[in-house]
């Protein structure tokens, strides 16, 4: 009975996935922008240049490429994912601190991968880098519809039904995330929240360019550099 209320007590982390546990500055995001202009300029019949500004419009504008794409242009979110997350070879080039992946398999509770990616791309990216036995599942962005809308992270929607549907009580979960905006949402909604900055200054074209990663604001519980970190950042509850 002790061990099983020790158990009860840690923490249930939610981990994203592209540069928080694996630097996907360098490995994903360039293939990744340049697949999805691919695409639009394939099905939409557009020049590259129009493709292109096209995608960086709706990821100002919605948090994802595909919410634009399939609300202005009834494109498929099944069809659009696994056309532009093929990247052949993609396991090659996947890195992530040896110290991380040690952290991770001793980090105790419950662990899930929350990402915005699809879950084929999310399997291939933890089972290359050791982690598949990690994490009890992945929640991607096809269980990240709320009443047939597709509202991925930070959609505070979403947020509610995925932590409903899978029994995770908000104020026991932590979500270690790279994107302030996401990060925000979690606190709102009474997750704890871990901003993992280690791959920031090498993604030149993210969310958080020009972020102070010296500050902390008020919907941060804490700012890490190494998942080894988490061990030290929340303890078990007394």
């Amino acid at each position: 009975m002790k061990h099983h209320q020790s158990k009860q007590q840690h923490p249930i982390w939610l981990f994203d996935l592209d540069n928080t546990l694996h630097d996907a500055s360098s490995a994903v995001f360039s293939r990744l922008n340049g697949s999805m202009t691919d695409y639009i300029e394939q099905h939409l019949g557009l020049a590259r240049q129009e493709a292109n500004d096209l995608r960086v419009h709706y990821w100002r504008r919605y948090g994802a490429t595909l919410l634009g794409l399939e609300k202005h242009h009834g494109i498929r979110a099944a069809h659009f994912l696994a056309q532009t997350h093929q990247l052949p070879g993609l396991e090659a080039h996947l890195r992530m601190p040896a110290c991380d992946r040690a952290a991770l398999k001793r980090l105790p509770g419950r662990k899930f991968i929350l990402t915005n990616a699809p879950a084929d791309y999310a399997k291939r990216v933890v089972t290359a880098l050791d982690l598949a036995s990690c994490f009890e599942g992945i929640i991607s962005i096809e269980g990240m519809r709320v009443f047939g809308d597709l509202r991925p992270k930070p959609d505070a929607r979403m947020l509610r039904v995925v932590l409903a549907r899978h029994r995770l009580p908000a104020h026991r979960c932590v979500l270690i995330e790279d994107t302030l905006a996401n990060l925000k949402t979690a606190r709102a909604a009474h997750l704890r929240t871990v901003w993992m900055q280690s791959y920031l200054k090498h993604n030149p074209h993210g969310p958080e360019v020009g972020a102070h990663l010296h500050r902390r604001p008020a919907w941060v519980c804490a700012r890490i550099r190494r998942l080894r970190a988490l061990h030290a950042v929340f303890s078990p509850s007394p």
